[in-house]
């Protein structure tokens, strides 16, 4: 099989194969897009693939194949084809085989001394080093960003990519905005001599939406050849006893690979040597659903760098020991996430002596540095190494002897995810730094009116940031105690910073900076 990188000097679309070296599937892509030819369709070649899925004990996919119309059944031999079956099929029995068994793990906390703490006021100054230090790299353009956007907003009753949602701000802007915003801003701040690359991941449901939503917005202000879309990789879904599943007559159910694909989908979709090309060396990674996410944080990408990390993770304190949250720690004396379903009661509520602290305290918010070198060099030997994850959900399909279309009310399949975290184990040099829930961490997870990690929190808690900003530069803000619709446009403050002008004057509460000097006072 012939593959080429493409690496067009200017923005376009195209319909191509895009694969996860496991599966490669037509849609919609842009700029640096690896393509594998699937074989011709033939007799002999679809009797060959037809001995190669009853060898891997996927042979029953094929009942009904000559019903399909021609059309149908070339799409089908294509999508079949472009799946290595061997392979899923072992991640399957490897990743169930596997499932339920890490109680053998040794699990421990990481050790007092192990990380730094934003919290800690004795480390103002350390935190003035590592600020200073990401400014200049970003100031270098030796920093770049990912985000990780492939979900849609179901649970928030939007079939839009969840980037697109408007948590009710007085600027109605969306997750998107905002972050692009923050990007401008710390290109701003460098003088605007920076730029900073924004690698987009979306997934099949959400590419060409997305892609639209940032056309619609002129890039929210950003340079349209600084933005690279790439695809999240797919994989078959599975029934219990490890048979691949049809969505429909002729052709395959599959699902998003988990957010540890972004590692292969960043390789394959050559945006790992884009960034190579612009000299990148530093790249922050968060995911779409946390309206606090400071966007290509210099503090944090200082701090890693300066300890001379190839990958770095952010952390909060967890509100409390049951809160059903992984976190970082040692498994197996290697940095690891464990979930919260993994750790005992008696575990979870342990605390470091004499500080009243919890022990797993490190509530992992996927937000995470690397180095370019660690990305391009170092993962690919690794991914061997990566197991894939169970998740047991409903999964409509249909009857293969049947023909019947099948909707559970109860999970019926299997779905096989990497996560992000799975690199963890093999990182040799690792840095992880604890900040402040309140300043960088509100997940937008749940529907409107749930109270939890919704729309609503999400919005209380940027305003009420907006609010710290002002006061922190000596600003009052009238009727601060109620919560007032207060925001501050990411172009005029990324951190709290810019506002020295607001010194000593009482601002009106319900207001949108979108100039520091058109402030409404009282």
């Amino acid at each position: 099989m012939g593959m080429t990188i493409i690496h067009p000097k200017e923005r376009f679309t195209y319909r191509f194969l895009y694969f996860d070296s496991l599966i490669h599937e037509e849609s919609d892509f842009s700029i640096g897009t690896m393509v594998q030819s699937t074989a011709s369709f033939t007799s002999e070649s679809l009797a060959a693939l037809k001995q190669r899925y009853a060898e891997a004990g996927q042979g029953h996919v094929f009942k009904g194949f000559d019903e399909l119309d021609d059309k149908t059944a070339g799409e089908f031999f294509g999508q079949l084809s472009g799946i290595e079956v061997e392979r899923v099929t072992g991640f399957f029995k490897n990743a169930t085989a596997a499932h339920g068994q890490e109680g053998g793990d040794k699990i421990e906390p990481l050790e007092a001394g192990s990380f730094a703490s934003a919290l800690d006021r004795a480390q103002a100054d350390e935190r003035a080093q590592w600020r200073a230090e990401g400014m200049r790299l970003i100031g270098a353009n030796k920093v770049a960003v990912i985000l990780l956007a492939g979900g849609q907003g179901s649970r928030l009753g939007s079939s839009e990519p969840k980037g697109c949602y408007d948590i009710g701000l007085p600027s109605q802007s969306s997750l998107f905005a905002i972050q692009a915003h923050r990007i401008r801003r710390l290109q701003q701040l460098s003088g605007n001599t920076a730029t900073i690359p924004w690698l987009v991941m979306t997934s099949g449901p959400t590419s060409a939406a997305t892609q639209a939503t940032f056309a619609q917005a002129d890039y929210f202000g950003l340079r349209e050849e600084d933005v690279f879309f790439f695809n999240q990789g797919v994989l078959p879904c599975f029934d219990f006893d490890g048979h691949i599943l049809l969505e429909q007559a002729g052709r395959v159910a599959v699902a998003p690979n988990g957010n540890g694909g972004v590692y292969e989908a960043l390789r394959v979709s050559g945006a790992l040597d884009w960034l190579r090309e612009r000299g990148v060396e530093h790249v922050h990674s968060y995911c779409v659903d946390n309206c606090l996410v400071r966007v290509a944080d210099p503090e944090f990408v200082g701090y890693a760098a300066l300890r001379g990390a190839e990958c770095g993770a952010l952390v909060v304190p967890k509100k409390a020991w049951d809160e059903p949250v992984g976190v970082i720690c040692l498994r197996n004396s290697r940095y690891g996430v464990v979930e919260y379903s993994e750790i005992s009661s008696e575990m979870a509520q342990l605390t470091r002596d004499g500080s009243g602290e919890l022990a797993y305290n490190a509530g992992n918010i996927c937000n995470h540095y690397y180095t370019l070198d660690f990305l391009q060099h170092r993962v690919p030997e690794l991914e061997a190494k990566f197991e894939h994850h169970v998740a047991k959900k409903k999964i409509k399909h249909v009857d293969v002897e049947s023909g019947d279309l099948v909707i559970p009310t109860k999970p019926n399949g299997i779905k096989l995810e990497r996560f992000v975290f799975d690199v963890f184990p093999h990182v040799e040099r690792m840095a992880v730094l604890e900040v402040a829930r309140n300043d960088q961490f509100s997940p937008l997870k749940n529907a409107p009116g749930s109270g939890v990690d919704c729309p609503e929190t999400a919005r209380r808690d940027l305003l009420a940031q907006c609010v710290r900003f002002a006061e922190a530069a000596g600003a009052t803000i009238q009727d601060a105690e109620s919560e007032p619709a207060f925001e501050i446009s990411p172009l005029v403050s990324y951190g709290g910073e810019g506002l020295e002008s607001l010194r000593g004057k009482t601002l009106v509460g319900d207001q949108l900076i979108t100039d520091i000097a058109s402030v409404q006072t009282v």
